[in-house]
């Protein structure tokens, strides 16, 4: 089976009171490296391997590279597991491909959709996949 990975900005945030009292610009607005809806789809494999290339060229609209490095520290294990088929963050989300995350930037996080995608390469992995249940539900939320 291949697995990729799809990350999709889902919102930017500004906390303008902390700019204002913490940044050596106190107006710094929000992120400039990303915009929502921004998708990157990234995949692993002999010919193209764009987790060990830090994202380059994965941006789905424009194809270039990823943009901001603090993010990249912040997300890639997540990346990293669903590329290799793991569960992204077990039994925390209601889905076990998916991860909701944010960046390290306190005054301007951005949010992220980090989701596997399965792609199966034979019949018999299509019907295994077709049985799986990667669903959870509250009574089977890890809360901490």
């Amino acid at each position: 089976m291949k697995h990729l990975c799809r990350v999709t900005v889902l919102d930017t945030k500004v906390f303008k009171d902390l700019q204002e009292e913490y940044l050596a610009d106190p107006v710094s607005g929000s992120c400039p490296c990303f915009k929502k809806g921004d998708t990157f789809l990234f995949e692993r494999e002999a010919e193209r391997d764009d987790y060990y290339h830090l994202g380059r060229g994965t941006r789905v609209a424009d194809g270039s590279d990823w943009p901001c490095g603090e993010a990249w520290d912040a997300i890639n294990r997540y990346i990293y597991t669903a590329l290799q088929g793991g569960s992204i963050m077990h039994k925390w989300t209601n889905d076990d491909r998916l991860m909701i995350a944010c960046c390290n930037d306190g005054t301007r996080p951005v949010i992220f959709k980090i989701e596997r995608i399965d792609r199966p390469e034979t019949e018999e992995e299509a019907q295994w996949l077709s049985c799986q249940d990667f669903r959870n539900g509250k009574e089977d939320a890890y809360t901490g």
